[in-house]
């Protein structure tokens, strides 16, 4: 796991730590010490600690004006056991929230499984937030057997998920260029075209 690395080709157009509006403003990495751990696995430096031990994220590109954020996940998503939505929810999102954001793409393809609770409260407020701005949560390429657990814990009713979203080639395209094509094939879901 060490050697799977956040991506990195957005980084000339923003980097979340030199970002002060951002919850990971100030934050110094290593290129050389690996310090974090999955388990009993070390992963690469340039992950953000969040709140779980299980699971690590990269906030890639956040766009204030066109009020969006990309975050890459890596690890366990366990809600579970270790209440990973909480710590997202209030340490990350909010303070994205408060700036205005209301449109959130997940990058989940290094999610390697999820652990569903029954109480979806976060999730619930969440939609709730981002409906308020006119937004929406999406999550893209995840792999089926979590995303097959993702519907069974019922979160297909605060994010968008499956189906094409699971099979988005992301990084050939501009953050700018992948809102627009979620934005679209978002809409055409609520409209019944497709999905």
């Amino acid at each position: 796991m060490h050697d799977i690395e956040p991506h990195y080709k957005w980084r000339d157009n923003y980097v979340a730590a030199e970002d002060e509006r951002s919850p990971f403003y100030g934050r110094v990495y290593s290129e050389f010490e690996f310090t974090e751990k999955i388990y009993n696995y070390y992963i690469h430096p340039q992950w953000d600690f969040f709140g779980s031990p299980t699971l690590y994220l990269k906030v890639l590109y956040v766009d204030y004006d066109a009020k969006f954020a990309i975050i890459e996940f890596l690890g366990e998503w366990n809600d579970c056991v270790q209440n990973d939505i909480m710590f997202l929810k209030r340490d990350v999102i909010d303070p994205m929230l408060r700036e205005g954001i209301s449109h959130f793409i997940l990058i989940a393809e290094n999610v390697l499984n999820f652990h569903g609770d029954d109480d979806a409260d976060y999730y619930e407020e969440w939609l709730d937030d981002v409906l308020d701005m006119g937004g929406w949560i999406c999550m893209l390429n995840l792999q089926q057997h979590v995303s097959d657990e993702m519907q069974q814990s019922r979160l297909h009713h605060y994010a968008y998920f499956g189906g094409p979203l699971d099979s988005i080639n992301w990084r050939t395209l501009k953050p700018k260029a992948l809102l627009l094509l979620l934005n679209t094939m978002i809409e055409n879901v609520q409209k019944g075209i497709g999905n």
